[in-house]
């Protein structure tokens, strides 16, 4: 049964605690009912249980690469929260991979996560965002999605296709109200995990995953006479 509900639903497709958790932050402060997917539920649990107030924000464990899934979640969340008003699909996976240490499984793994998982969400929020004639769909890409890396195959193959994927959502979507846009991620992003391979850079080496939330959420409240599709986000001394 739906609960009773007066903020707007954001839906954060891919949540950790690094863009995940800041762009929960930025969105429940905004005003948002925000619900968190990520395939490892009690470790996601862990993370809300560690904000303060945590009050509108929720969790559900869902596997991104899987569309049965993602439509179970989707329509559990419509039923219990109301409509999604933002998508932001957070899921990515890094591997390091070259030619000579190609595996096809991983390679599949990485289109499945990036391009195939963004579509199947995409699909369960469109619907009610075309009711409503507004809604916003938020994606996280990267450096990899403008240019290939011999060390990361598959991750530039796949961000390079969910850039497309994004744009031709955009020239569909956008003509009917809602805002598709692609945020460029360009630098490495302060977390305990990038602090501990990276002990000697200093703090502005990093990106701030507070302010890359806080972009986000001025994309949200753009004119619609003035929108942007797609933005590059990086620390000011990074090289580019």
């Amino acid at each position: 049964m739906q609960q009773e509900q007066s903020r707007p639903v954001c839906v954060v497709a891919g949540a950790g605690p690094g863009n995940g958790m800041a762009f929960a932050r930025r969105f429940q402060a905004g005003g948002y009912q925000v619900v968190l997917l990520a395939r490892d539920g009690e470790r996601l649990q862990n993370l809300l249980a560690q904000e303060t107030p945590a009050a509108h924000l929720a969790a559900r464990s869902c596997d991104l690469t899987d569309g049965t899934a993602i439509a179970a979640t989707f329509a559990d969340i419509a039923n219990v929260f109301g409509p999604v008003n933002t998508l932001i699909y957070n899921a990515g996976n890094g591997f390091p991979d070259t030619l000579d240490a190609f595996d096809a499984d991983r390679f599949e793994q990485a289109w499945r996560l990036n391009q195939r998982g963004l579509l199947q969400c995409v699909q369960q929020v469109v619907p009610a965002m075309r009711e409503q004639g507004a809604g916003n769909i938020l994606i996280s890409g990267a450096t990899a999605s403008w240019r290939g890396s011999p060390r990361f195959l598959s991750f530039a193959a796949a961000k390079a296709g969910q850039r497309s994927v994004a744009q031709s959502l955009a020239k569909q979507l956008m003509p009917e109200g809602i805002h598709v846009a692609y945020l460029i991620i360009d630098g490495v992003i302060e977390t305990p995990v990038t602090r501990q391979f990276l002990p000697g850079q200093p703090a502005d080496f990093f990106l701030q995953a507070d302010g890359i939330a806080g972009t986000a959420f001025h994309l949200t409240q753009q004119p619609r006479n003035a929108w942007t599709f797609e933005l590059d986000l990086r620390p000011f001394g990074e090289k580019w």
